[in-house]
């Protein structure tokens, strides 16, 4: 719809000045445009009753999920009260109830063995890390060997987007796994895990097919992905009776301005690693250039 054309360039350059990853500038955009389209006018001109409308066309006629619509809902809430600034109340845009979803995890018995399958050093420390820190994939790849405090025992994960850095526990299991690492592979550059180019580092994706890779060997009959060592992180800590606030930190889903305080022999890492790990000793590294 031409008229939706300016309104979109606003909607859009208002989601880039508030670093809104890319995945979701789209899905937001895609939803807006839908719901123009549905009722044949520009956003701008509709009111709150086009939003709720919409909402119940898309659970009741379309069939779409709580997800699906609850992305709509946010598009739509950051449309009206951000880019258009209407003097609504956010009581308006009222949420789906989504079915609760049961995390995905895997017992420590599995993931040593996937480890045991990972085809090189490197995959298998990034995916430690994952395990280890609760770190995505994209994270895992991207740290850098400045982003490790041995001292303090903290991780640096750094925003991609132009966002806030956060904090993740560097466990002792975890920085005896990072240091063997670096003394064997001795990576060059700033990244610790440096593609062919020391200039940059290996992808997201090559660790996820690694993962499924070190699956489909080790006869496991559910496939372990990045993800789903991230979300046993989760799990473990939960099973821990550790707070469930600071877990949403360490996820990077809450506060980032300081490391949440955990007990390191809570870590799914570590407690795989009992037995066989060796005192850690300080990591000592190049500073990078």
């Amino acid at each position: 719809m031409t008229p939706l054309s300016p309104l979109l360039q606003r909607f859009s350059e208002h989601m880039q000045s508030r670093h809104l990853a890319p995945a979701t500038q789209r899905s937001y955009i895609h939803y807006v445009t839908k719901f123009a389209r549905y009722h044949g006018r520009d956003p701008e001109l509709l009111d709150s009753d086009a939003v709720r409308e919409y909402q119940l066309y898309m659970l009741e006629k379309r069939g779409h999920s709580a997800d699906s619509v609850n992305t709509f809902i946010s598009a739509a809430r950051f449309l009206y009260l951000e880019t258009l600034k209407m003097p609504w109340n956010k009581n308006v845009f009222v949420r789906t109830a989504a079915p609760k979803k049961r995390r995905a995890t895997v017992i420590p018995a599995d993931v040593r063995n996937l480890f045991e399958h990972v085809p090189g050093l490197k995959h298998r420390a990034a995916l430690m890390l994952c395990y280890g820190a609760g770190l995505t994939a994209a994270e895992a790849v991207a740290v850098k060997i400045g982003n490790i405090d041995s001292g303090n025992l903290v991780l640096r994960v750094e925003h991609r987007n132009g966002g806030k850095d956060r904090f993740a526990p560097l466990t002792p299991g975890l920085l005896e796994v990072l240091r063997t690492y670096w003394l064997i592979a001795r990576p060059a550059g700033p990244w610790l895990f440096p593609s062919w180019r020391p200039s940059l580092h290996i992808g997201a994706g090559i660790l996820r097919r690694a993962s499924k890779e070190a699956w489909q060997l080790s006869g496991l009959p559910k496939n372990v992905s990045p993800r789903t060592l991230r979300q046993s992180f989760a799990g473990c800590l939960l099973d821990k009776s550790a707070d469930e606030r600071a877990i949403t930190s360490l996820l990077g889903r809450g506060s980032t301005d300081a490391p949440a305080k955990i007990d390191h022999q809570a870590t799914p890492l570590d407690l795989l690693l009992v037995g066989t790990r060796r005192k850690a000793r300080t990591l000592k590294v190049p500073k990078p250039e």
